[in-house]
């Protein structure tokens, strides 16, 4: 089955302090494998999606057990090359109460990370998809990851292909090198017709803040947006209240050139994991891209994914569209 969607950017493996302990409280580690838009792929795979991811990963056991992982949900690793180099990690530390959680990020001169530009044929890897899916993480990287992810979206741009674009932005990455994240951000979302990001976010892309509270900011910013970026199709979002770490309120909102629409908050509460709620979401919202859903449907399937996604350990979507539906019913008993 040819891919319909490739996703592009780095395999990690996440390590976890078991509980929710502090990062070597206990010495142990839970392993888990993620990743921006592997967590896309994955979830869009158990969406019965045809999803290729396009990384590199090193050629030793860590990077053969991510890809396996990867294909053990039906993702394409066709697409991913083995390199010499190291693997990507980051280390969490789980919130608890009034604790939020925290990342140590080490992934630097990953192999992913020190892959040249052209390490990739982009013809070949887009041949016969329909969507290529980006984030901002993999700009972040470096500049032979920022140049590689411009010339998959132009190339993308050239053969016809659709550009989705995550903001995902990271301060913690383009700090830690001479980068010029606005630049970056900008050429690359001028490539894309789907943007998932929030007011924060076209800020840091067009220099100006909004003003307003909620919804009316949100729309203010698309607004913006759409004026800036002429190719842009929908922009996506979720807002996220934190009452503890075990608590929060989330909502989902979509905007098109046209008009917005956002739904009501949803209270999730006992949170197993809220790591790639975000990535989830923007699963949840190509689904319905790809399945041809009505705006209001799109969001709703977006909210329900990144809603189920914190019921479940590690960092990646595994639900299906019956899932997506008992979750829109609103039932919670025993399902026999």
């Amino acid at each position: 089955m040819t891919a319909r969607i490739a996703c592009f950017g780095e395999l990690l493996l996440r390590l976890t302090a078991p509980g929710r302990e502090l990062l070597m409280q206990s010495g142990r580690l839970d392993v888990h494998v993620g990743g921006a838009e592997a967590n896309v792929a994955i979830g869009l795979s158990c969406l019965g999606h045809a999803a290729k991811m396009v990384s590199a990963a090193p050629d030793n056991p860590l990077g053969r057990g991510a890809i396996a992982a990867l294909r053990a949900q039906g993702v394409d690793c066709s697409g991913v090359a083995l390199r010499e180099g190291r693997m990507g990690l980051y280390f969490l530390s789980p919130g608890a109460g009034l604790r939020a959680s925290d990342i140590v990020y080490d992934r630097a001169a990953s192999a992913f990370a020190e892959a040249p530009a052209d390490a990739f044929d982009w013809r070949a890897l887009l041949a016969g998809v329909e969507r290529l899916h980006l984030s901002g993480i993999t700009p972040a990287l470096g500049q032979a990851t920022a140049e590689a992810a411009i010339r998959a979206a132009e190339t993308a741009r050239e053969m016809g292909v659709a550009v989705s674009f995550d903001g995902n932005y990271r301060a913690r990455l383009w700090e830690a090198w001479d980068s010029d994240p606005r630049a970056v951000l900008t050429r690359l979302v001028g490539l894309a017709d789907i943007l998932f990001g929030n007011h924060k976010d076209i800020s840091l892309l067009l220099g100006r803040e909004f003003s307003g509270d909620g919804p009316d900011r949100r729309r203010e910013a698309a607004e913006a947006a759409f004026a800036a970026f002429p190719d842009l199709r929908l922009i996506a979002s979720t807002a996220r209240h934190v009452d503890d770490a075990d608590r929060h309120r989330i909502a989902a909102r979509v905007d098109t050139p046209e008009r917005g629409f956002q739904t009501e908050e949803v209270v999730v509460a006992g949170i197993i994991d809220r790591i790639g709620g975000g990535d989830a979401f923007a699963a949840g919202i190509l689904h319905g891209v790809l399945t041809g859903q009505a705006l209001e449907e799109t969001v709703r399937s977006g909210l329900a994914l990144t809603c189920l996604k914190h019921s479940l350990p590690g960092d990646a979507s595994l639900f299906r569209q019956a899932d997506i539906d008992a979750f829109l019913e609103g039932g919670l008993d025993v399902r026999r």
